[in-house]
């Protein structure tokens, strides 16, 4: 069955788009807390460490380029990087010149990557992995052996956050001097004039927007992929789907709320399957996806979505595809299984999208 588009020349929808931002990073926080909980330190930090090599070498030199730094001293552009590249996807992070080879980055708190309560449930493995990962390995995508991080203050060791600076040292580094660490030195003094800007004219409010909703989700879907290859794929698909469910019913009313669709009261079944159809098909636009809902031509009283576009595994191989999916719709059953009126969502291939059929639960 072919959907027409009805999703086409939307307005923008800002709700959505925070509401997906809010709901993928609360999922890849709960992810984090399950692994770090329940399979321990040193997956968790095998976990971080491909997550973040596979960040970086995916965004790292094409987004660089796109921010203008292909021009300043490598020291320079790195630090002015993380700060732009967190702060589009609403991470606060403050960049600190010293000089042309050494300038400073500081993650300011609330830390994104550890909302909430989430920071006392990690170990500082995860530090260790994703600046492994990531940070350690500017200098080898930039061809520059000269280039490395210094680590002086970190999250979880209760020090001032994650702070550091990357330097241009006079002689090649080996690579276990890729990253080093020096607790004892403090970054300069922070000057708002001298925040990067990203290129004028190329940022408007929707594109700021969509990163805000896309930063999690690449963390999320990438993360799913790289802890199948850490435990396996059996493994992962099941601490993934359970930790989507689990995110599903626990955000499932905050979600709704800025949506501006809470649950009624005394709505009939059909007006509160509508309700629910109409909320996932609002969530699923909000990734740029194609959705269409009408009732089922099956016989069911349930709600047909045929969704095309599927942002969430644009791009991946099929068998990164399978899992993500998986665990994906799972964050949806959960979604609808925290509503007063108890539901069902099956899901079917359809063509090169799917087909969801939103239903009451028989029991």
């Amino acid at each position: 069955m072919q959907a027409k588009d009805q999703s086409a020349n939307l307005p923008l929808d800002t709700q959505g788009l925070a509401a997906l931002a809010n709901l993928y990073h609360a999922y890849f926080l709960g992810l984090q807390l399950m692994v770090s909980t329940r399979l321990g330190e040193k997956v968790m930090e095998q976990w971080m460490f491909r997550l973040f090599r596979r960040q970086h070498e995916a965004k790292f030199l094409t987004s660089f380029n796109k921010l203008g730094l292909d021009q300043l001293p490598h020291a320079v552009a790195c630090a002015q990087y993380h700060t732009l590249s967190n702060g589009m996807g609403g991470v606060p992070v403050e960049y600190m010149y010293e000089n042309d080879t050494k300038a400073w980055v500081r993650f300011r708190y609330p830390r994104w990557m550890y909302a909430g309560p989430t920071i006392c449930g990690v170990t500082d493995a995860v530090s260790r992995g994703f600046l492994q990962g990531w940070y350690g390995h500017n200098g080898v995508s930039l061809n520059n052996p000269r280039l490395g991080f210094v680590c002086v203050s970190e999250d979880m060791t209760g020090e001032f956050g994650l702070c550091g600076y990357f330097k241009e040292f006079h002689r090649d580094l080996l690579p276990d001097e890729r990253l080093t660490y020096a607790r004892h030195e403090r970054p300069p003094a922070f000057k708002s004039a001298e925040q990067p800007q990203a290129p004028k004219g190329q940022w408007d409010e929707a594109r700021l927007l969509k990163a805000q909703r896309n930063y999690p989700m690449e963390y999320l879907r990438n993360g799913l992929i790289e802890l199948a290859s850490v435990i396996g794929p059996e493994e992962a698909q099941r601490h993934g789907e359970l930790a989507a469910r689990l995110i599903g019913l626990q955000y499932a009313r905050e979600t709704a709320q800025l949506l501006q669709m809470p649950e009624e009261e005394d709505a009939s079944a059909e007006e509160d399957l509508a309700r629910s159809a109409m909320l996932l098909a609002r969530l699923f636009r909000a990734m740029d996806d194609r959705v269409e809902v009408m009732a089922d031509d099956q016989g069911s009283a349930g709600v047909v979505l045929l969704h095309g576009g599927l942002r969430i595994v644009r791009g991946l191989e099929e068998a990164d595809m399978a899992l993500v999916l998986s665990c994906w719709g799972e964050l949806w059953s959960g979604f609808l299984n925290a509503d007063r009126q108890l539901k069902s969502l099956e899901v079917y291939l359809d063509g090169e999208g799917l087909r969801w059929l939103v239903n009451t639960n028989p029991g």
